[in-house]
């Protein structure tokens, strides 16, 4: 009894760690470099890992929300990717330091010139965003991403309070308050954005194996399942002496 009451055990075990290491499985994200502060401007970077072992990722759309319109939005040059951007007519026209402006960025598009993001690999996606909105907390993008086979993931899924996270979720990038003497702090400006006549182009891809939290991942998920197939098999050969004696 107490070695069925062990493999019992190491099998929840291992279902525990995989049920809270699943999470944290890499999706598409977004985060600022530093902080997004409401009504300044930020640097903002686009995560897009690659989940298949048997394609690349060739193109990545970023559609913008339209109840809270972006007037500003400049993307970085990468190496092996070209960029589009994609603005419309706002129903609403939106004023920002005095001026009316007509029309906001509803979509952004990179498309691979190279070999895109291959297996193991991941890619960030910098802008430069602003001005923030200041009547709300948080900005909900939805990416859609396509693999050189013809598939398509669209990570469009809104996260329901209380509930779990959808399987494909969509990116939400979290503003910060304002700073108490009314100032907007930003971790970059309509201004530096547009000076990339100096600025390095960013690397066109990076190693997910350097991404902490993935791995992290990985390796409580493979620990879990060592731990439940010890347990197992010390319950089954447990039970085999019992039968023996």
């Amino acid at each position: 009894m107490k070695a069925s009451r062990i493999a019992a055990a190491g099998a929840v075990a291992a279902s525990a760690v995989l049920a809270v290491s699943a999470p944290a499985f890499a999706h598409v994200s977004v985060q600022p470099e530093g902080e997004a502060a409401k009504g300044g401007y930020a640097v903002v970077d686009f995560k897009v890992p690659n989940e298949r072992d048997d394609a690349s990722t060739n193109k990545v759309e970023v559609n913008f929300p339209t109840d809270h319109p972006l007037a500003s939005v400049m993307p970085q040059p990468l190496d092996g990717w070209s960029v589009k951007v994609t603005k419309t007519k706002l129903a609403k026209p939106l004023t920002m330091h005095g001026e009316k402006i007509s029309e906001a960025v509803s979509k952004v598009t990179w498309t691979a010139t190279g070999k895109g993001i291959e297996p193991g690999f991941f890619q960030k996606f910098p802008l430069s965003v602003g001005a923030l909105p200041e009547d709300t907390d948080e900005l909900v993008f939805k990416a859609i991403q396509t693999y050189d086979n013809k598939e398509v993931v669209r990570w469009i899924e809104p996260q329901q309070e209380g509930q779990e996270e959808p399987e494909n979720p969509a990116p939400v990038l979290t503003l910060s308050e304002a700073s108490a003497d009314g100032h907007h702090r930003s971790s970059g400006t309509a201004k530096d954005a547009s000076d990339t006549s100096t600025a390095a182009p960013a690397s066109s891809t990076s190693a997910s194996s350097a991404d902490s939290s993935d791995t992290t991942a990985r390796v409580l998920g493979v620990v879990g399942i060592v731990v439940g197939a010890a347990g197992v098999a010390y319950g089954v050969l447990a039970g085999r002496r019992r039968t023996e004696a």
